[in-house]
Parts: structure tokens; sequence; C-alpha cells
């Protein structure tokens, strides 16, 4: 008995034909808008980002139509294998980690560094995906069968805290959450976690390191130290009110030109876009953003599949909580976390990890039509 749609011997051809190009074009026209900002941040020179994270999309790119054209099946089967991939690199960075900006979350490879934190956002979408796919509605109501994919999230979860990296550790805690809420977690047990949660930050608020303490403090009073902890936020939200309706002009920021706007070329690339285009310049890039996420979740209500919908659903969330604390970091709405801007924000492992993501998210589109069993052999 065949298990499988008749989509399930798609030629390459087909698979290619298949690809859904405008959400290709849409993020190249972000990454596009990206390059321009790279380029303005860097005083009008292509070196030393915009080159770079141009070569990058390209081979990301590449990347991403070839994880798209992969059996679905493929990657349900490596799961496991690239979550556990993910926490073995994990332990690598916290015992022979390399410190960079008072953390240590980076390997380095010799002719790269990674950041296995990255990675994990995706390991854990699929990972989640695949176990909650393998279990009926009946299975997901009862408690015992959560204990795994909770000790799931915690373990990477833990690792990427003690780094550490709060930011990193609340999107994989609310991606994870994402996964859970789509697969039918009753409401009531999320209402108990957030509870548990809400009762452990006294606890919680004691293992903060004193620059994290200083983050929260800055975010309620910024004024409080204009020349200390609150600097950046605070010529971030100059940055954005000089820019006006209509901006300053490319490449005539003030703020950012003049190197009082801080990581213009990374956390607050926003802000920088902002002060130079206005806000009719951010709000047209929120719409792209818009239409991006809005594709991910139609994509994810197509597919058949109970994984297809799962890992798309978790990826597309993933990237809206990219996009929305980021622009909310740098406007002054929640405290800075170091979250980049996805495709804007200068960075290699952050912009590769996002295209295998998106990769991954038109994989679904292109198999949307596939029957994939509860319980499948192999790994």
């Amino acid at each position: 008995m065949a298990y499988w749609s008749n989509r399930n011997d798609m030629s390459l051809g087909r698979k290619l034909r298949d690809i859904n190009w405008g959400l290709v074009l849409l993020i190249t026209v972000i990454a596009s808008l990206g390059f321009t900002a790279l380029y303005s941040a860097a005083g009008g020179d292509i070196d030393p980002w915009a080159d770079r994270q141009m070569a990058r999309f390209v081979i990301g790119i590449v990347i991403m139509v070839v994880i798209a054209v992969t059996d679905i099946r493929v990657w349900m089967r490596l799961s496991y294998v690239v979550y556990a991939l993910g926490v073995i690199l994990l332990i690598a960075v916290e015992l022979v980690g390399r410190v960079g900006m008072g953390a240590q979350r980076w390997l380095d490879l010799g002719v790269l560094h990674i950041q296995p934190s990255e990675i994990m956002k995706i390991a854990l979408v699929l990972t989640l995906a695949r176990y909650f796919h393998g279990l009926s509605y009946e299975d997901i109501g009862r408690i015992r069968w959560l204990v795994i994919p909770l000790a799931v999230v915690v373990v990477p979860v833990g690792l990427v805290i003690k780094q550490p990296d709060l930011g990193t550790a609340m999107l994989l805690l609310a991606s994870s959450g994402a996964v859970f809420f789509f697969t039918g977690v009753r409401a009531w047990k999320f209402l108990l976690v957030i509870a548990g949660g809400g009762g452990a930050l006294p606890i919680a608020w004691n293992f903060l390191h004193d620059y994290q303490k200083r983050r929260v403090f800055t975010f309620m009073n910024p004024e409080e130290d204009p020349l200390g902890s609150g600097y950046h936020i605070l010529q971030s939200k100059i940055a954005l009110g000089s820019g006006g309706f209509s901006g300053k002009g490319f490449m005539q920021g003030t703020q950012s030109h003049l190197s009082f706007l801080p990581e213009k070329q990374t956390d607050f690339i926003f802000t920088m876009f902002a002060e130079e285009h206005g806000l009719i310049g951010a709000l047209v890039l929120i719409a792209l953003y818009i239409l991006l996420i809005a594709y991910g979740y139609a994509i994810a209500l197509r597919s058949r599949s109970q994984y297809g919908r799962l890992l798309a659903g978790g990826l597309t969330t993933m990237l809206f909580l990219y996009v929305f604390i980021n622009i909310a970091m740098v406007s002054g709405l929640v405290p800075v976390v170091g979250v980049p801007l996805p495709l804007f924000s200068y960075g290699g492992t952050a912009m590769m990890t996002l295209l295998v993501g998106i990769g991954l998210l038109v994989n679904v589109y292109v198999h949307r039509d596939v029957e994939i069993p509860r319980h499948m052999s192999g790994l």
C-alpha cells in the first residue's frame, strides 16, 4: 500500500518549478535593502560589511534551494541527529569556546567562527516537529507525553543561558512554545508554565549577571545614566526621531555617520535605516517583513502533513520574534538583548541560519501535498 501522494516521486525539475519564487524574490528585496544599509554604514564603501554580506547571501541562497528540493522525509529523519549535533556544539562552546563581547558564545574552527546557539534555533524546531508528528491528539493531551519535549527544550536553553545569552535563550523558549501551541497543547498548561516562570523570577534575578541587571534598569529609566548604560538606547531613540517622516536621505544620517549610534551595522541597523529613510522607509521595511511572515504561516496552513505544519509554523514564529524583538529593542519597548534584524544585520552565522530556516520553509511548500505516516522507520 502506498504511503504517499503522487507528489512523492516528483522529479528535480518539478521541485524546482514548485519552489515559491515569490518568497525568494521577497527575501532578496529585503536583503538588498540590507546591503545598501551596510554600504551606508561603512561611509559609502562596500568593504568591510556589504561585500561579505552579499557573498554570504549568494552562498546561502544556493544552500536554501538545495534544502528546499531535498525530500522532506530526509529532514524528518535527520531531525534528532541535528539536535544532538547542536547540543554537542553548545557543550563544546562551554569547554573551548571563544569569548567575545563578554560572553562565551563562539567556536573557532580556524577558517570560520560559528555560533552554535544559532544552529540550535533550527534544530529545536526540527526536533519538536518530528516528536509531535508521531503523537496522536489524545497523546498530546496527556502530561507524560510532554516530559520528553520539555527536556528537549530545557537542555539547550540552560546551556545558552550559561554562555550567557539571555536573548537567544528567550527566542528558543518562545519558538518552542509556538510549536507546542500549534500541536494543540491545552491553554491551561501554558498558563501553568507561565505562572511557574513568573513565580521563579525572583530566584532567576539572583542568577543574572550584573550587566544583564543593568539592562533591565536601563530599560526602565535610560536617562538615569545617559553616558553609560543608557547611551545605546538614548542614541537609538534620537536617531529614530531625527529621521522624521521622510528621512534625512541615503548616507545623510547624522547619528550613525558621526558615530553616535553604536553597533549600527548589527543590532541597531534598523535605527540607521529609519534615520536615513524616515517613517516611510521604516514602514515599508516592516511591511516587507509582515508579508514574509504571512507567506510562512500560509505555507504552514497549506501543508497536509503535521510535520510540515509544525516545522513551517515554528520557523515562521522564530522569524517573527527576530523582527519584533529587534525593532522593539531599538525603539526602547523591550530591553536591549542583542537580537539581529533578519537578512539586514551584518553577521555570518545568523544570515546562514536564517536562510537554512527559509530553505526548510520552502521545502514544506514544495512537499505540501506529501503525506507522511505518523511513525517512520530509520533515524
